[in-house]
């Protein structure tokens, strides 16, 4: 079954939600520091279910490379560069105050923004300020405006069938409408201690090695004509970049919670189990948030174009 059937066939919700205005794809315009200091030229997106968030952070130019096994001829310098790349899939929890996030399968080894966060948006504006004043962060909603689903599956383990090995454990799905985010956890976690350009300085030649660093996927697609499909435009895996996020196919209904997929990927029978956040059909990406009546009589009067949204 297709995914999107699925939706159709047996859609769910399950737990709580952030609010409604939190939900969809978001790219990062800019992030200011306490110093003084701004980067606006990190690629970063964010990608929101009601209880799930995928995110990809990467600083532009980015390390050519077509596969895993090319890894060996990079030069010291651009395999720390693919190491300070970021790509993750967490939980979220609105506490009516604050975003929290946890449970990170992430690419890098720390936690490198570790504080919740206190969101307001304002149109297709969302500020995110560190509680402790560190940082401030400017968001840009994503419009999809052809909609589609609102989904996000946790993914417990995708296994080789014939080969009979877990492949990755953790991570997930996020469809947002055009948008969608994909991770997959590396099967065993890395030792410990230190960075993750720790580890790659430490094992910059040793193979195996780098094949565990790099075995962790996180990726971001946009939705081809057939709106079926997605097609990555930012990965942790360079190689990744131009092709499909994953199979739409193969999906079967939930039992006890647990959705199931079997579908042949790159020759091999690929098993993936997942627990459901939300499988809904149609998602509403507003572009506006809702104002007081007075607010939107100004708006008209002063501006001089009707609102978009408004109560």
């Amino acid at each position: 079954m297709h995914l999107f059937e699925l939706c159709e066939s047996t859609p769910q919700r399950s737990g709580p939600s952030v609010p409604e205005w939190v939900l969809g794809c978001f790219r990062r315009r800019s992030i200011t520091f306490f110093t003084g200091t701004e980067d606006v030229a990190t690629e970063v997106i964010w990608l929101q279910s009601r209880g799930l968030t995928a995110d990809y952070r990467r600083t532009p130019p980015g390390v050519g490379v077509t596969s895993l096994a090319a890894l060996r001829d990079l030069a010291l310098s651009e395999l720390l560069a693919l190491a300070r790349v970021e790509g993750g899939f967490a939980h979220t929890r609105w506490d009516g105050e604050l975003m929290h996030w946890s449970d990170w399968t992430a690419f890098q080894t720390h936690a490198k923004w570790p504080e919740p966060g206190r969101l307001t948006r304002v149109g297709g504006c969302m500020v995110e300020l560190a509680p402790s004043g560190a940082y401030v962060e400017d968001w840009r909603h994503q419009p999809s405006l052809r909609g589609g689903p609102l989904i996000g599956l946790e993914l417990i383990d995708e296994r080789d069938v014939r080969a009979g090995v877990v492949r990755h454990r953790g991570g997930g799905l996020i469809v947002c409408g055009e948008h969608a985010g994909f991770v997959r956890g590396r099967p065993e976690p890395l030792p410990e201690g230190g960075t993750l350009e720790d580890y790659v300085r430490a094992h910059a030649r040793d193979e195996a090695a780098l094949a565990r660093v790099f075995s962790l996927d996180a990726a971001y697609g946009v939705a081809g004509a057939s709106r079926d499909d997605f097609t990555v435009t930012l990965a942790t895996l360079p190689w990744r970049e131009g092709g499909p996020l994953l199979s739409l196919e193969g999906f079967a209904p939930a039992r006890d919670g647990v959705v199931l997929q079997r579908v042949e990927e790159a020759g091999r029978l690929i098993e993936r189990r997942f627990r459901v956040d939300t499988l809904e059909q149609a998602f509403e990406s507003a572009p506006g948030t809702p104002v007081e009546r007075a607010t939107r009589e100004w708006f008209e009067r002063e501006v001089g174009a009707p609102s978009a949204t408004g109560r």
